[in-house]
């Protein structure tokens, strides 16, 4: 039995708080998973899925990247509560066909909230907005197909088309999405990486040669210190809970940064254990800093000098791995000596007994891992933050040996998998030049456009056809009025998806929606079942086997769609190829031989990847203390102290997830570990600063950023949530607040959109009606100023 989608959208008359969880996961965790599992899928199906779930033989979550334990180590129930989730969601029996869009028109579905469209079901037949409609109507593949490619070809160029993917796709989908644009001509492969971590990418790839991690799971359970910044791991990799606690129990220690004291970063119940089930559960942050959000460029430079200090006295430093393997650390060195203290404590909320207890840590460490995630990488300081933490990781020689290295978390299943591949707006030259040797074809090397450049080009009008394989990109998106406007004013959108979302109703003036298989669902080809692989953020490479029939006859693959497309606009064969497009539907084996000419460290992939658990990816740091910089050197490097100093009367504002959701797929609107149910429009307030700022516990808010060009925007009807935050530091959810970041707000050198350092006002809402225009989540139209198209830079940030 399962329980039906809701028919109406049914506003929260009040959200409710209560005392925020100093634990995560436990039994709560596990009925849970298995409530929601049973209302989307039922009973039967969801011991069929969930026992398959990260499986050795079986499919990979849909979820985050956390790597999987080896084949043999993995337990029966290798999952998490949002991971549950995460497939419920995909293998739900709920449907949504021609007669949901006959009975909905884009008018009504545009009011509906995110959760409920999401809430609807699969979407089980291709679908097409005709120009000046009001309703989706149903239209055949073949159909769908020529009408992608007569508006492709018409364009005046190649790049007046925007590609873009989400983490969900495949490396198979992956590689021959990027080939099919390429062979197209352009490389506007904007991706869901250039709004999370593409700053950890450009800091890492400066540095060490790489834009990935360097540690194992193995790393992480061996080392003597675990440090995670910016990272909510109770709810955004919920796994990563099971081996911190392995690592405590081999005796690690572990240094939470955080601006908030989340559940997962405190305490862990394991259910699969006596212990957690018991209660008791395994104490996780032997210290937590609540750090002024954007201050951990000055925390890890203030790290950075004192461990110099304590190193006069020996043993703190690695100088043997820094002689032989480094560069620039005397500059550093230098730099750090003349570190402004006062500036140090400003900008990180702390006091210095905080911060030499924390380098203590540090010092005392032989083995260290140092974690982030998106608290790390979305503000205008954060290739310069990421490569400080790099700068102290080298001075400590935490790179290439067991127990130690950098740990970015990626936060959607397979992003990196499709950088790998191929998707990325930069085409490297050795990328391109094997792409050419192994079809025929010269690429284009020009650069493409990431996320911020395609809404700029779709809103400007030299983009007219945008397609998106997977995502939601109309909430994911920074400046959403803007993103919105922009979708809109294209001849074309084509969203290549599995459920119903924002982005299908934010829709160009001719939209399609070509609906998709799963990774829960049997993918059959000429040639018999087929099964993909992933990349973790570890960068293991492994296969995936969906055990469920298709949500419908007329689903195709992602591999299907994207071959389809290419056939249809570039013809089976472009002249003086060698791309056999039906050749790799027919069977993924071909594309998986491709990509073993194509990728760096992926040779024999057809062979490796199909062993039990697959293989390890190359890389040149971990495996050998070797750096494909330019002079083959691992790179220290100097960044100015930046104080992001807010205004008398403003706070700081970090957009964040609830419990009940996965980055734009929200489940509920309850967020367990916080204490919240009830609704998503919250702001979480220190006590004293409602205080301060004359504001009322419960009471409602408007979240006010002004810019310094004079653009002004709002979303209303936030209630204020007392919580324990640095002062003068707000949060609230993700996408809800996403029209206050502007296009043009992004980090120095990676254009990522600065969503976790916002400066914003909290003005009491001057009506109780305005309540309703948010009730759920993101309005049909978010509220902004009336020249919302206009954006500015962060004021107030200063070096």
């Amino acid at each position: 039995m399962t329980t039906p989608a809701p028919q109406d959208d049914v506003p929260a008359t009040q959200v409710e708080v209560g005392p925020p969880k100093t634990t995560a996961a436990g039994v709560p965790a596990v009925l849970v998973a298995l409530n929601r599992s049973r209302e989307q899928m039922g009973v039967v199906r969801t011991a069929r899925t969930l026992t398959r779930l990260n499986q050795a033989h079986g499919f990979d979550c849909m979820g985050c990247a956390w790597p999987d334990p080896r084949p043999g180590d993995r337990s029966r129930a290798e999952f998490c509560e949002n991971g549950a989730k995460a497939v419920a969601e995909e293998a739900t029996v709920r449907r949504v066909g021609p007669d949901f869009f006959a009975a909905h028109s884009l008018q009504d579905l545009a009011t509906r909230s995110d959760y409920w469209l999401g809430q609807q079901g699969r979407l089980t037949h291709p679908m097409v907005r005709r120009d000046g409609a009001d309703h989706y109507t149903p239209i055949s593949w073949d159909e769908a197909f020529a009408l992608v490619a007569s508006r492709l070809r018409a364009l005046g160029s190649p790049d007046e088309a925007v590609f873009y993917t989400s983490g969900r796709a495949s490396n198979e989908a992956a590689f021959v999405y990027q080939l099919f644009v390429r062979a197209f001509g352009t490389n506007n492969l904007p991706d869901c990486s250039n709004m999370c971590h593409e700053s950890t990418s450009v800091a890492l790839a400066e540095t060490i040669g790489i834009g990935k991690g360097s540690v194992s799971l193995d790393d992480v359970h061996q080392a003597d210190l675990v440090v995670i910044c910016g990272q909510n791991p109770g709810t955004n990799h919920p796994r990563m809970l099971t081996a911190l606690e392995k690592a405590k129990q081999r005796g690690a220690r572990i240094l939470a940064v955080n601006p908030l004291p989340e559940a997962g970063l405190l305490g862990f119940r394991n259910p699969q254990t006596p212990r957690g089930v018991s209660g008791v559960g395994t104490t996780l942050a032997d210290l937590h800093l609540p750090i002024r959000t954007n201050g951990d460029l000055a925390l890890f430079q203030a790290v950075g000098a004192l461990l110099l200090d304590a190193d006069a006295a020996g043993g703190v430093l690695d100088h043997d791995f820094v002689e032989r393997h480094t560069e620039g650390f005397e500059a550093w060195r230098k730099h750090l000596a003349e570190l402004d203290w006062d500036r140090v404590l400003e900008a990180t909320g702390l006091d210095r007994a905080q911060i030499e207890q924390t380098a203590a840590m540090f010092a005392g460490s032989r083995r260290t891992v140092i974690c982030w995630a998106m608290g790390i990488t979305q503000h205008r300081n954060a290739v310069a933050t990421i490569k400080e933490i790099v700068n102290v990781a080298l001075a400590q020689g935490n790179i290439g040996k067991p127990g130690a290295g950098l740990c970015p978390v990626r936060g959607h299943s397979n992003v990196q998998g499709d950088r790998t591949m191929g998707i990325w707006e930069k085409l490297p030259t050795h990328f391109g030049d094997a792409l050419r040797d192994e079809f025929g074809f010269e690429p284009p090397r020009r650069r493409g456009l990431d996320v911020v450049d395609s809404v700029r080009a779709l809103r400007d009008g030299s983009a007219k056809v945008f397609v998106a394989l997977g995502g939601n990109f109309a909430a994911a998106a920074p400046d959403t009025p803007v993103t919105y406007a922009a979708l809109e004013s294209a001849d074309l959108t084509v969203h290549v998806s599995t459920k119903l979302n924002r982005s299908h109703v934010t829709a160009g003036r001719t939209s399609l929606i070509l609906p998709t298989l799963g990774r829960t669902e049997v993918d059959l080809q000429e040639s018999g079942p087929q099964s993909v692989s992933v990349e973790d953020s570890m960068s293991a490479v492994h296969l995936s086997h969906g055990p469920l029939d298709p949500a419908g006859p007329l689903l195709r693959s992602e591999v299907a769609i994207i071959t389809g497309l290419a056939e249809a606009t570039l013809g089976s064969a472009p002249e003086g190829s060698r791309i056999d497009w039906a050749a790799m539907r027919a069977d993924y084996r071909r594309i998986r031989e491709h990509i073993a000419h194509v990728v760096p460290g992926c040779e024999a992939y057809p062979e490796k990847v199909e062993q039990p658990g697959g293989f390890v990816l190359p890389h040149p740091p971990r495996d050998s203390r070797t750096f494909e910089t330019p002079d083959g050197r691992a790179q220290f490097t100097v960044s100015p102290l930046d104080v992001l100093r807010v205004p008398d009367g403003h706070v700081l504002l970090q957009s964040l997830r609830s419990h009940d959701q996965f980055n734009t797929t929200v489940y509920g609107h309850d967020d367990r570990y916080r204490g919240i149910s009830g609704g998503r429009d919250v702001v979480m307030v220190h006590p004293d600063d409602i205080t301060a700022f004359g504001l009322e516990a419960g009471g409602l808010v408007d979240l006010v950023g002004t810019w310094e060009d004079g653009s002004v925007r709002v979303v209303r009807g936030f209630r204020v949530v007392p919580y324990d935050t640095p002062r003068g530091c707000v949060a609230a959810y993700y996408p809800e607040v996403n029209p206050l970041v502007p296009l043009d707000s992004t980090a120095v050198g990676s254009n990522c959109p600065t969503s976790k350092s916002v400066v914003i006002r909290l003005a009491p809402t001057a009506s109780a009606d305005h309540a309703a225009v948010r009730a759920f989540g993101p309005s049909p139209r978010p509220v902004g100023s009336d020249d919302h198209h206009k954006s500015g830079v962060q004021p107030h940030h200063l070096s």
